[in-house]
């Protein structure tokens, strides 16, 4: 299989496959590569196949990683993606096994998936498959999986405030969202218009650092979306999802 790893020499050429031919998503397409330039100075890698194509694996040191787990010493995927045409062939497993031989020396690899299958979302089967185990799960359909390369290597687990929401003393709608995905960025500024007219308020939190990602009051960071302080969503609101959201208040 032939492979690209991106690097902080390479990232401004190559694409980063999940927004590669979406030119609305451009300014997002950015904001990604520089949020992957400054986690690969903490070790994040990018592993892609070598097409036109969506195929790749990202992943780096679970401490690193921007979600609320605790999981020293371990891996963690960020994403693992191989779609349309290319699913079939093998590819998922050729990059979970870059991915593993890389990191041998941890104390193992661990995702985040959901209960059932979810969309944007690693296959639990995929993983269960190759080797995986539940460890931890959090409200309100997501588990950590985890393979250990040392058997006393301790669980890794969420954070209590993972499942903790905003409280029950805010109310209106709060979406969260950091610049990992390439989607996240632009579809926040096509929502000013839906933000600005309504009557409920709506607040938009970016995630900037680290820190923020790892006290997070939902599991998935990337984009999540609570209303009167309750987890409510993962997926990224699109102006008429909003508006119906609010109607519905």
């Amino acid at each position: 299989m032939d492979k690209v790893i991106l690097t902080q020499e390479n990232i401004g050429q190559e694409h980063i496959c999940c927004a590669m031919s979406d030119k609305k998503s451009a300014e997002g397409v950015e904001a990604k590569k520089e949020w992957l330039a400054c986690r690969m100075e903490e070790g994040l890698k990018f592993v892609k196949l070598n097409v036109r194509g969506k195929v790749f694996v990202e992943y780096l040191p679970a401490e690193y990683a921007w979600v609320p787990i605790e999981a020293d010493g371990y891996t963690f995927i960020n994403c693992l993606w191989v779609a349309g045409s290319f699913k079939g062939h093998g590819y998922g497993r050729e990059l979970l096994k870059t991915c593993e031989e890389d990191v041998a020396g941890t104390n193992g690899v661990v995702v985040m998936v959901g209960k059932k299958k979810l969309p944007y979302l690693s296959d639990k089967a995929f993983f269960i498959r190759h080797g995986y185990e539940v460890c931890d799960s959090c409200v309100p359909n997501i588990e950590l999986l985890v393979k250990r390369f040392r058997p006393d290597a301790p669980f890794p687990r969420f954070k209590s405030c993972a499942s903790a929401g905003l409280g029950d003393d805010v109310k209106g709608i709060d979406i969260f969202y950091t610049a990992q995905c390439p989607f996240t960025v632009p579809y926040i500024k096509l929502l000013d218009p839906v933000i600005q007219s309504s009557s409920v308020p709506v607040r938009v939190h970016p995630i900037m650092t680290r820190e923020m990602a790892r006290d997070h009051r939902a599991p998935l960071t990337t984009y999540s979306v609570f209303v009167d302080g309750k987890f409510y969503t993962r997926e990224v609101l699109t102006p008429a999802k909003l508006q119906k959201l609010l109607e519905e208040q």
